[in-house]
């Protein structure tokens, strides 16, 4: 057990795990986020024939290749699968050993939107003989349906797998949810309750319901002949954001636990705040206000200045709305700084996996850290005026990155912050 008061405990992320379209491990997906590649395609895990948008950004995941047992892939849902497999990644790389004196001292605490949607949709169907029957057979149901139905069933299987008997938790705050779930870690371990924390999000929602949802109210891309370039945050010509899926894991400790073992430590999370909007459940003001407010109090708990922010990490999931609503917080919290400081959007190239994407872009911040290295903002040729920030375009950028900001948006109103710092900074 840590003997470091709180007050002066402060978490580092000492491990990764990613599983993203186009890179199914940390090292490929930093490969694809620097070459500026999208991997959005046709839909190809389910038959998309008359939706109107019928394009996502899948990961080509094979759960036996990734190393889940027979037993292991029956009885998860491909969402708790990417968690799962992350979070093995995660704790292989950050080096930590199997210690049961340590497990009460560690938690799990991951974010998902959308939960076991898959095999939800999947068990509905059989049950209700392709939705024939309004009552359903329940015994034509699985054993582990019970399972689907509930979103903790993902901690707990991220949990169980690796051992950790401290604090366990299911963060579903929408599109919000990886930076949320991260955060709460974060401060589980700044307040003495744990010295790690496997945390992260998942979802894997690229299924007939999902699309349908997002089709009703016109917020994906319908851009079907061209799926490289349908994602176009700041663009001028961007028609909706392209559905992702995936996920991102990591392993944070409190710092002088992760010195003594001798830990690399990739980044510290200086910062963290959320607000809601109380104005729509999908709509967002244009004047960013909620946004701002949570990037000043990241900010104020990270002991910075806007002078100290090196990039933006942007929520810049492609819809006019958001885009515009963004680039007015970014303006709002930070001034004059905010046309200095490069900015970019990975969902140009990975898609918007919903819950997951968060836990995504911090895994793409710190990475931006450890490299000093700014992802570009892919298929962006021609800004729109409104959204006048300097959005790095198409190409990385050698950048000087030691303190990063990342944010989030959600339906109903959810606004997050973090603040990254580079290892061995210190606070004033």
């Amino acid at each position: 057990m840590s003997t470091v008061e709180p007050g002066n405990r402060r978490a580092v992320i000492t491990g990764i795990g990613v599983m993203a379209p186009g890179g199914t491990d940390v090292k490929a997906f930093w490969q694809l986020l620097t070459a500026g590649r999208t991997a959005t395609r046709d839909i190809t895990l389910f038959d998309a024939t008359g939706f109107r948008s019928r394009i996502a950004a899948e990961c080509d995941f094979d759960p036996a290749a990734e190393g889940l047992s027979p037993q292991e892939i029956r009885r998860m849902d491909r969402a708790a699968q990417f968690a799962v497999v992350c979070a093995r990644q995660a704790i292989r790389d950050s080096g930590l050993e199997p210690d049961p004196d340590r497990a009460e001292r560690t938690g799990v605490s991951i974010g998902s939107a959308v939960g076991c949607t898959m095999g939800l949709e999947q068990e509905y169907v059989v049950l209700s003989d392709g939705g024939r029957n309004w009552l359903v057979d329940s015994s034509y149901g699985v054993p582990h349906l019970y399972g689907y139905m509930v979103p903790s069933t993902l901690a707990v299987e991220v949990a169980r797998d690796s051992g950790a008997e401290g604090p366990v938790s299911l963060t579903s705050t929408g599109c919000t949810s990886g930076l949320d779930a991260v955060g709460y870690a974060a401060r589980l371990i700044e307040e003495g309750r744990t010295d790690v924390m496997i945390a992260g999000a998942t979802d894997a929602p690229i299924s007939p319901i999902t699309v349908a949802c997002f089709d009703a109210i016109k917020a994906t891309s319908p851009n079907n002949a061209d799926p490289g370039h349908a994602s176009r945050p700041f663009d001028d010509t961007r028609d909706g954001f392209v559905l992702g899926e995936g996920a991102a894991v990591f392993v944070l400790e409190e710092r002088e636990h992760a010195a003594r073992r001798g830990a690399k430590v990739y980044a510290e999370v200086l910062g963290f705040a959320g607000r809601g909007n109380a104005h729509h459940m999908t709509g967002l003001k244009p004047d960013g206000r909620e946004m701002a407010e949570a990037i000043r109090h990241a900010m104020r708990q990270a002991a910075i200045g806007p002078g100290d922010i090196d990039y933006i990490n942007a929520h810049g999931s492609g819809t006019r709305q958001n885009d515009v609503h963004e680039t007015a917080a970014f303006k709002a919290a930070l001034g004059e700084r905010a046309y200095q400081v490069p900015v970019s959007s990975i969902k140009s190239m990975v898609g918007h996996s919903l819950g997951a994407i968060g836990s995504i872009e911090i895994a793409a911040s710190a990475l931006a850290i450890e490299h000093d290295t700014v992802p570009p903002t892919a298929n962006l040729h021609r800004r729109d005026p409104d959204c006048d920030l300097d959005y790095v375009p198409v190409e990385a950028r050698a950048h000087r990155t030691d303190v990063v900001l990342t944010v989030g948006s959600g339906f109903g109103g959810f606004q997050t912050a973090m603040v990254l710092g580079a290892p061995g900074r210190d606070r004033c």
